[in-house]
């Protein structure tokens, strides 16, 4: 798969309980581009050109770049369906889950543990089509057991976004700050 553009709806569930709910636009393309646009509850854009991410917040002055490398952003792990990174080399495990129900029956749910991850991640669950070989939620699970859902809908395959829509350009007035 070269791109792919979709729909998504992420669920954050912490681990106390509360539930966050956000969605929007995906646009995925080899190597490692990615561009979210939220729209809702609030407007916000994460970028990536494939070596920075850009993140900023409508109505904020300030905008944040971050090395693709350094990040533990987790839309990161969406690259991934792009075929960046080896999934052999950097998860020590890839099981089927019997005990994670798929949203759509016929698809699986498969279990992934990174070798190396950001420290606050713990695992990936990706829900996949045995028929249409193609992803449909993926579920971040972070080690204090707050897990974030990204359910995609309206997916197109094989989309090729224009270079443009993984440039970021800071609205007027508004500032780009390295991350921490």
């Amino acid at each position: 798969m070269k791109g792919l553009a979709a729909d998504f709806l992420q669920v954050y569930h912490t681990s106390d309980g509360r539930t966050k709910r956000e969605s929007g636009s995906l646009l995925l393309r080899r190597p490692g581009k990615a561009r979210w646009n939220y729209f809702s509850p609030e407007r916000k854009i994460f970028v990536s050109d494939g070596k920075n991410i850009f993140f900023h917040v409508s109505g904020e002055k300030y905008a944040t770049r971050s090395r693709v490398k350094q990040s533990i952003d987790p839309q990161i792990p969406f690259l991934f369906l792009l075929g960046r990174g080896n999934i052999r080399r950097d998860f020590s495990s890839i099981e089927v889950m019997s005990d994670e129900r798929p949203i759509e029956s016929g698809n699986v749910v498969l279990r992934l543990i990174p070798k190396r991850a950001p420290q606050d991640f713990k695992q990936i669950l990706a829900e996949v089509s045995p028929r249409r070989f193609s992803v449909n939620r993926l579920v971040i699970i972070e080690r204090s057991g707050a897990r974030m859902d990204f359910y995609l809908s309206n997916i197109r395959e094989n989309h090729i976004a224009a270079d443009s829509e993984f440039t970021f350009t800071p609205p007027a007035g508004v500032l780009i700050r390295q991350a921490q």
